[in-house]
Formats: C-alpha cells, structure tokens, sequence
C-alpha cells in the first residue's frame, strides 16, 4: 500500500480516557511521567478533568461518571505508546524513582525498539519506545 494525498499522515495523537479517580491520575501523568497541565476542564463550576502533554502526546483525562459501571475493566486490550529520543534506561529510572512499577524493564525487542512498559493508575498500558538506531 503506498502513501497518497488520500491517506492520513498524521504528526501528533491526543487521547481521551476516563479515569475513577481524578486526583490520583493528574498526580501520576503529571508527577510521575512528567506530563505538564496545558488546561483544567470544569462543567458548572465543578472539576471535571484536565488535559496534560509531554511534547506532541496530549492526553485529555475525563472524571468517570459512573454511568457504565463501576466495576468494568480500562485498558484491557489497548495501549499507549510514547516515542521518544530521550535514554530509555535513564527515563526509566527517574520514573520508578518517582514511584511507579514498571511491567517490564527496558528491553530491546527484536523490532528495533528499546522499551519499557507500565500502568496508569486505571490500567491504561504505556510503552515509552526509543528507536535503537538515533
């Protein structure tokens, strides 16, 4: 399949999730992957979300209102991947020094990535990826 005027060809991705506890996310992205707030979202009057970025990712979390359930599983079959140019290893450390459990340690994967991979406190999975050829 070859690339024309037709396909899309983007340079960016902002996701939209909902998360139960919405202090609890802000501290997480914001403190613990060093995400920076770009905007408060309030309904009348009352908190509602925010909206963090780290370079060209935005994220935009979403108070969960219940309204599906609380019980039901986030983040089952669906992850987030961050590329980035930054030293995968050293990213890795500042992030558990702050106080987050990684899934996996940094790896190479034979598909010519160093990853690591963790969980927001939802269970959205993130893979923070570096090309191993920069």
């Amino acid at each position: 399949m070859t690339a024309n005027s037709a396909s899309l060809n983007g340079d960016s991705l902002q996701v939209s999730i909902t998360v139960k506890d919405l202090q609890k996310s802000h501290d997480w992205y914001v403190d613990v992957l060093g995400f920076t707030v770009d905007r408060r979202i309030e309904r009348d009057g009352a908190l509602r979300g925010y909206t963090v970025s780290a370079g060209n990712v935005r994220v935009s979390l979403n108070l969960d209102d219940g309204a599906k359930g609380w019980s039901r599983t986030k983040g089952e079959g669906f992850s987030l991947r961050a590329n980035t140019t930054q030293d995968i290893d050293a990213l890795a450390g500042r992030i558990k020094e702050r106080g987050a459990k990684l899934d996996m340690e940094p790896k190479d994967m034979a598909w010519g990535a160093r990853i690591f991979t963790l969980r927001d406190p939802d269970g959205f999975k993130w893979i923070i990826s570096r090309p191993l050829t920069v």
